[in-house]
């Protein structure tokens, strides 16, 4: 299992997803372009001492990306065909979450193998990036049996 984040904008958001990766052992994918520099403080102070813990690659593009994967590509996204709790999750899928302002581009979405909504109160468009990630995750990981003990 990983995540993958595509050109996140905000380092806050990233640090909080790098501590979810180090809690739960799973490797971080960050397609790049970033909407901030990587050594920014808002990403130390988000990941606490625990991002040091996280497993990332960053790739310079999607097409990058692309050419080192293996494993399905499930997408979370508000316009996601399946509910979180219906979709059925396998040990190697990785779990793309899109940019916080603009989601994946068009070609993107549709190049994934499955997209997957969170069901929320009618009247709400979205999670924060790294809510939905943890989300998701744990859900993921509950259903391949790999939450850690």
């Amino acid at each position: 299992m990983r995540i993958a984040l595509y050109q996140p904008e905000i380092a806050g958001n990233v640090g909080a997803i790098l501590r979810l990766s180090a809690c739960y052992g799973v490797p971080v994918d960050i397609i790049e372009p970033c909407g901030f520099a990587f050594s920014d403080k808002r990403l130390a102070r988000a990941g606490m001492d625990y991002a040091v813990e996280a497993e990332i690659m960053r790739h310079a593009s999607w097409a990058d990306f692309q050419a080192q994967r293996t494993g399905r590509l499930v997408l979370m996204t508000t316009k996601g065909a399946e509910r979180l709790h219906d979709a059925r999750f396998a040990p190697d899928d990785i779990l793309l979450m899109g940019s916080e302002g603009s989601g994946v581009p068009e070609a993107v979405h549709a190049g994934v193998d499955l997209r997957i909504k969170i069901p929320l109160r009618a009247g709400f468009r979205s999670l924060n990036v790294g809510m939905a990630a943890g989300i998701a995750l744990t859900e993921a990981l509950r259903q391949t049996g790999g939450l850690p003990e």
